[in-house]
C-alpha cells in the first residue's frame, strides 16, 4: 500500500503547493487583466458549509481567470507588506504574510482536487498554462529582497519581542525557509534559480501528463474472455464495462500506478500476466509522446544545479536539511541496515515459489509477473488462506462506516453524518460532516475511492480548506484512492490491502481535521519523514480485534468472519514481507540515488542509471522489481517526495513504535486517543518533530517494533 499525502505543506504560507510555481512579478503586471468578476464562483468565499468548493457552479473555464487574479492579488498584498513604511514587526510582517493569497488559495485548492482526480484535456491545458506563472509567484515572494529584509529584522529581534511559543516558531521557520529557498543569493544567482524553478515546474507538469496518458494508453485490452481466467465474474463484468466506456471491444484491465498490478495475483494465464506486467513496466518509456525518460534526466540534472546554487553538494542534502533524518548519510545508514534482511527474506520467498512452480511442472523460472500469483498459492498452502474467501467480508461502505469511522469514534469521540447537499466534482464522491464528541462541528470529509481513466494513480489526501485559528476556518479534507469499481448492481468488495489503504489515508485526514494551530503555515510544513507517521499509525486499527470484528462481516449475510479465517489472515500478515520490503527499499534507494547526483555529473541515461543504482545498492533482484520505476515515480518527480521516499519506512519506525506504546497503555481507549490528538495530531509543525514525538512517547523511537511487525528474523535486529 502506498499513498501521496498532499495536505498543503507550503514552506511558508505563500501557497507553494504541489504545482511548483517563474519570472512573474513583471509578467503579471504587463499581462492583460484576466476576465474575472462577481460571476466567477471564486470571486468571494464560498457560502457553503465550511466554505466548501461550490462544484455545482464551477465550470472548467472559471479556474484560469480566478487563479490568475489570485496571483495578481497576492503579489499586490506582498508588495504592500514589503513597502510598508512602518518599522517591521510581527503583526505587520509575519501575520500579514500569513493572511495573503486567500483568492488564490480557494481557486487553486479546488483546481488541484479536480486535476488530480477528474481531469480532462481542457483542464490539462489550463494546468500547463498556469504552471510557470505559479512558479514565478513563489519566486517573487521567496526572493523578494525587501520582504526578506523585514522578516530578517523581526527574526533578529525575536528574543526581545517576547512572543508566545507558536509565534516565535513562525518567525524562525519563515526566516529559515526563505534562506533555504535562496533569499540570500546574489541577484545573478537568483535569476538563475528562477529559471531553474520555472523549468522544473514545467517538466513536472509534463511528467504528470505523460504518465496519465501513458497509463491510460497502456491498459491491457483483451478480446478473449478465457485469457482472464482467475478473475471473478464481477471483475470480468467490470473489465467489460471499462471496455464499453472506452468504446473498445472485449475487456479492459486498467493500470494502477505501481509496478505490480492487483490482478496479477489472480490471473492464471501466464501470457496474460506477462502482458499486463509489461504494459505497466513500459507505460511511460516507450518511444513516443508519453516517454518520460528524458524528462526524468532533465529534472535530476536541474535539481542538482539548484542544490549547488543554494550551497549544497546535491539535492538530497538540501532537501533533507529540515527533515527528521537531517542528512543523506542518515537516510543511507537507515536504509542499508534493512537491505540484508529484506533481500535475504525475498530470496527465501523466491525459492519457495520456484519450488512450487517446479512441483507443478511449470517449466519456467520465476519472473516478476509470476510472483503475486504463485505467492498467493504458497500462502494458501502455508496458511490455507484464499483471497477470494476473504473479500466478501470487506464491503467498502461497511469498512468505511463500521471500520474506519468506528475506530476514530472509539479513539477520539468524533462522529460522522453523510451530507447529500454538498456539491462534488464527480458522482462517485461522497461527503461526510464530522462532529466532536460534544456535537460541535469539526470538519467536512470527502472520499473518492474508485479508479477512473482521468484520475492520477495511487492514493492521496489533501485539503480544500486547511484549518487555522487565525483565519477562522475548519478543515475540509479529502481522501482519494484507485479501487476497482464494481459493475452496476454488484457490491464493492475490496482486498485486505485496500482496507489498509482506507485506514492509512484517513489517518492523514485526521491529522488535517485535528490541526489546532494559529498560523496556516504551521498547520502545514510537515516533514516528509513525519507526515506519514499519523497515517501509518492509523493502519494498525484495521487489525485491532474490536475494530476488525465490527467491520469484517459478510456482505450478504452480515455474519462475522469465521474465527478460523481470521486466524489464517492474522498468521499470514508477515507473509511475503521480504518481497514487500525489498520493492519499497528499491524505490527509496532509486529516489536517493537520483538526488545524490552532483551538479558536475553529466545528464544521465535513465535506463542505465536505474539499473546501476539498484545494482550498486544490492537491490537488483530478478524477480523483485522496484515498487516504482523512474519513469512513473510520481512521488518524486511531481509531488513532494523527492529525496524523501524513504519517509514511508522512517515513518513506519515511528508508527510501529507508537502502536507498541498504545498496546502497553491499554490500546484503543479515549484517553490514549485524546492524548495522541493533543500532543501529535493537533500540533502541525509548531515544534521540531523529534521533540513532538519524544514528548508524547517519553523517548526517541527505536527500530525494534518495526522489525517485529515485519516478522524479520532476530538476527536482523542487531
Amino acid at each position: 500500500m502506498d499513498s501521496i499525502f498532499r495536505i498543503r505543506t507550503a514552506t511558508i504560507h505563500v501557497r507553494a503547493t504541489a504545482v511548483a510555481f517563474a519570472a512573474i512579478s513583471c509578467a503579471v503586471a504587463q499581462a492583460p487583466a484576466p476576465v474575472f468578476g462577481p460571476s466567477n464562483p471564486f470571486f468571494a468565499p464560498s457560502s457553503l458549509p465550511y466554505q466548501a468548493p461550490p462544484y455545482d457552479r464551477i465550470k472548467d473555464a472559471d479556474y484560469q481567470p480566478a487563479i490568475e487574479a489570485g496571483i495578481a492579488s497576492q503579489l499586490k498584498e506582498i508588495d504592500a507588506i514589503a513597502d510598508n513604511p512602518a518599522p517591521p514587526d510581527f503583526a505587520n510582517t509575519l501575520v500579514a504574510l500569513e493572511k495573503t493569497g486567500e483568492l488564490l488559495d480557494r481557486a487553486q485548492a479546488a483546481f488541484h482536487g479536480v486535476t488530480g482526480a477528474n481531469t480532462n484535456p481542457q483542464l490539462q491545458k489550463i494546468e500547463e498554462a498556469l504552471t510557470p506563472k505559479l512558479s514565478a509567484l513563489s519566486d517573487a515572494i521567496l526572493l523578494n529582497p525587501k520582504l526578506f529584509a523585514r522578516i530578517r529584522s523581526v527574526y533578529d529581534r525575536r528574543d526581545a519581542l517576547r512572543l508566545d511559543a507558536e509565534s516565535r516558531r513562525l518567525v524562525e521557520q519563515t526566516y529559515r525557509n526563505f534562506v533555504r529557498d535562496g533569499a540570500n543569493l546574489s541577484d545573478s544567482d537568483k535569476t538563475r534559480l528562477k529559471q531553474i524553478n520555472e523549468q522544473l515546474s514545467v517538466l513536472s507538469n509534463s511528467f504528470n501528463q505523460k504518465l496519465l496518458a501513458g497509463t491510460k494508453a497502456s491498459a491491457l485490452v483483451i478480446t478473449d474472455k478465457t485469457a482472464l481466467a482467475g478473475l471473478s465474474d464481477g471483475q470480468i463484468a467490470a473489465a467489460a464495462q471499462s471496455a464499453k466506456a472506452r468504446g473498445a471491444e472485449g475487456y479492459v484491465v486498467p493500470l494502477q500506478n505501481t509496478t505490480q498490478q492487483p490482478d496479477l495475483a489472480l490471473l492464471s494465464n501466464r501470457k496474460t500476466r506477462e502482458a499486463l506486467f509489461e504494459e505497466g513496466w513500459l507505460r511511460a518509456e516507450r518511444d513516443g509522446p508519453n516517454d518520460n525518460r528524458d524528462v526524468v534526466a532533465q529534472m535530476a540534472k536541474l535539481r542538482a544545479e539548484k542544490a549547488r546554487l543554494l550551497g549544497y553538494p546535491n539535492f538530497a542534502a538540501w532537501k533533507l536539511g529540515n527533515q527528521m533524518a537531517k542528512t543523506p548519510e542518515a537516510v543511507e545508514k537507515f536504509l542499508s541496515a534493512l537491505v540484508p534482511a529484506a533481500t535475504a527474506n525475498a530470496k527465501r520467498e523466491a525459492k519457495d515459489i520456484q519450488d512450487l512452480i517446479n512441483k507443478r511442472n511449470g517449466g519456467f523460472q520465476l519472473a516478476p509477473w509470476d510472483w503475486d500469483f504463485y505467492a498467493d498459492q504458497v500462502r494458501k498452502a502455508k496458511y490455507d488462506l484464499d483471497e477470494a474467501a476473504v473479500r466478501p467480508y470487506f464491503e467498502l461502505n461497511t469498512v468505511l462506516q463500521d471500520g474506519v469511522f468506528y475506530a476514530a469514534t472509539q479513539l477520539y469521540g468524533i462522529t460522522f453524518k453523510e451530507r447529500k447537499d454538498i456539491p462534488v466534482y464527480q458522482s462517485d464522491v461522497r461527503v461526510f460532516e464530522v462532529f466532536e464528541a460534544d456535537g460541535k462541528p469539526l470538519a467536512l470529509f470527502y472520499c473518492d475511492y474508485f479508479k477512473r481513466d482521468n484520475k492520477n494513480g495511487g492514493a492521496w489526501t489533501s485539503s480544500f480548506i486547511p484549518a487555522s485559528k487565525l483565519m477562522g476556518r475548519k478543515s475540509v479534507v479529502y481522501n482519494v484512492a484507485n479501487f476497482s469499481k464494481p459493475a452496476p448492481g454488484e457490491p464493492a468488495l475490496i482486498s485486505y490491502g485496500d482496507v489498509k489503504t482506507m485506514f492509512h489515508e484517513f489517518g492523514h485526514a485526521l491529522h488535517a481535521m485535528f490541526s489546532a494551530v494559529e498560523y496556516p503555515s504551521l498547520g502545514g510544513g510537515i516533514a516528509r519523514d513525519f507526515v506519514e507517521f499519523p497515517s501509518q499509525f492509523n493502519e494498525h486499527w484495521r487489525d485491532d480485534p474490536t475494530v476488525f470484528a465490527h467491520f469484517a462481516r459478510h456482505y450478504k449475510t452480515g455474519a462475522p468472519m469465521p474465527a478460523d479465517l481470521v486466524a489464517k489472515l492474522r498468521a499470514s500478515e508477515t507473509f511475503n514481507q521480504g518481497y514487500a520490503l525489498t520493492e519499497l527499499l528499491a524505490a527509496a534507494e532509486l529516489d536517493m540515488q537520483w538526488h545524490l547526483l552532483s551538479a558536475d555529473a553529466p545528464k544521465q541515461n535513465t535506463d542505465a542509471f536505474e539499473k546501476a543504482a539498484l545494482d550498486r545498492t544490492k537491490l537488483l533482484l530478478d524477480a523483485v522489481p522496484p515498487r516504482y520505476r523512474s519513469t512513473y515515480f510520481m512521488h518524486i518527480w511531481v509531488h513532494a517526495y523527492s529525496a524523501g521516499y524513504y519517509a514511508y519506512l522512517w515513518s513506519e519506525m515511528l508508527d510501529d513504535d507508537a502502536y507498541a506504546w498504545f498496546t502497553q497503555h491499554g490500546g484503543l481507549t479515549r484517553a490514549n486517543g485524546d492524548r495522541f490528538r493533543q500532543m501529535i495530531l493537533s500540533r502541525g509543525s509548531t515544534q521540531d518533530f523529534d521533540t513532538l514525538y519524544e514528548n508524547w512517547h517519553g523517548g526517541p523511537p527505536t527500530i525494534d517494533a518495526m522489525l517485529r511487525q515485519r516478522g524479520l528474523p532476530a538476527a536482523a535486529q542487531k
